[in-house]
């Protein structure tokens, strides 16, 4: 394999190649960063409960926005303007809420970040969180917290780039890629998908993931499609148990609570929550999908023999966004640490602002590209490699 060129502020750096670093060594420098750091406690816990506030304001704002116009459709007829200038404000509050809610509380919460925070409420843990009931309150979504928790937790962090890795972009739309489809024709196909990812991609493919497991331990054969005709039992399954909870709640009971305003209400509800539900896969898409798939990030080929190989695949496989201050990482669920993230899963988010230079200073001593840039940029790279314009770097045979 050559050497990785990247330009950088109009400069050509070449990096270190994947066989010339030193794993030993890496290793240690990474292990050392918990040395520096303070254990969890109930400061971290606060930053989680400010994050969580920002969210339910966001949510419980656009939904006050909805009655606001409920009460002007009591005494006067709402003009189209009015109502499309407040319901698009309304379904981005709501659509940034819905996105918090799962990247800056469901996240870490789920990855165990702080259960050993001193005198934490159980709910907050990872062994209560989301769990039976309280999927309702803590976390109701397309997607079931225990599918998506093995699925990204287990399988997605631990066999990043590799062929286990559930979400490896490239690998998942070869259907298209290797399709006779028009360029052009396969950008408006995966804009399309990005309205709709969560439903027609996240949900279906956690719980084929979460199958496997359960046919694998039964010592059973592996799934490797989605079903999702109902008539099948794991296509029955997904519409039971993902689908329908959070369609009936989102898009049924919570228009109908706008009922004693009239009709006319009800529809307007409703029109402005499908609006925020396709703003949400919009968010989501654009914060989450670029994070391992470009041109410049690697794939693998066999599984890592050391803990310091990991950590260099954690680096090399992942790329950051711009950081900055609570509100920028907020807006972007904290995945603009993507590189700490993976070296440290369970650590709260508020760990990753702090680590963050400690991290770029091993990556320089190591000459490791640390890959960071614009959300926007990383978006389009990412798109450009699912229409098959371009291919992921690739470590073989190592």
């Amino acid at each position: 394999m050559s050497k990785v060129e990247s330009i950088n502020s109009s400069e050509c750096a070449v990096y270190a190649r994947y066989e010339e670093v030193d794993k030993e060594q890496l290793e240690k420098d990474i292990d050392a960063i918990k040395e520096t750091m303070k254990p969890v406690d109930e400061e971290d816990f606060q930053h989680l409960l400010k994050m969580e506030r920002w969210g339910r304001f966001a949510t419980f704002g656009g939904y006050g926005l909805i009655f606001l116009l409920a009460i002007i459709g009591l005494f006067t007829e709402v003009s189209s303007v009015l109502f499309w200038s407040v319901g698009t404000v309304a379904a981005v509050l709501i659509s940034t809420g819905n996105v918090s809610r799962w990247a800056n509380v469901t996240h870490p919460i789920l990855h165990g970040a702080y259960d050993k925070v001193p005198n934490i409420p159980e709910r907050y843990t990872k062994k209560y969180f989301a769990k039976g009931s309280r999927r309702f309150v803590d976390w109701l979504d397309w997607i079931k917290p225990d599918a998506w928790s093995y699925e990204h937790n287990i399988m997605h962090h631990y066999h990043l780039g590799e062929e286990d890795d559930p979400d490896q972009v490239e690998r998942n739309l070869q259907w298209l890629i290797q399709s006779k489809t028009p360029m052009f024709l396969r950008y408006i196909i995966i804009y399309a998908f990005a309205g709709m990812w969560k439903f027609l991609y996240y949900a279906p493919n956690t719980l084929r993931i979460l199958e496997n497991k359960r046919l694998k331990e039964a010592d059973k054969r592996t799934i490797t499609d989605y079903e999702l005709d109902p008539r099948t039992k794991n296509g029955l399954e997904l519409w039971m148990e993902y689908y329908l909870p959070y369609a009936i709640i989102k898009f049924l009971v919570f228009p109908m609570l706008f009922l004693p305003f009239g009709i006319q209400a009800v529809l307007n509800a409703l029109i402005i929550i499908v609006l925020a539900e396709l703003f949400a896969n919009l968010h989501s898409f654009l914060v989450i999908v670029p994070n391992h798939s470009a041109e410049d990030i690697y794939m693998f080929s066999k599984p890592s023999n050391s803990t310091g190989e990991f950590y260099l695949r954690q680096i090399m496989g992942s790329v950051n966004y711009n950081t900055g201050s609570d509100w920028k990482d907020f807006l972007q669920g904290f995945l603009n640490y993507q590189i700490e993230h993976h070296l440290f899963p369970n650590m709260p988010n508020s760990y990753y602002q702090k680590m963050q230079p400690i991290v770029k200073d091993i990556c320089k001593k190591h000459n490791l590209e640390y890959r960071q840039e614009s959300v926007f940029k990383r978006a389009k790279m990412t798109i450009d490699l699912m229409v098959g314009k371009t291919q992921l770097l690739r470590v073989d045979g190592i």
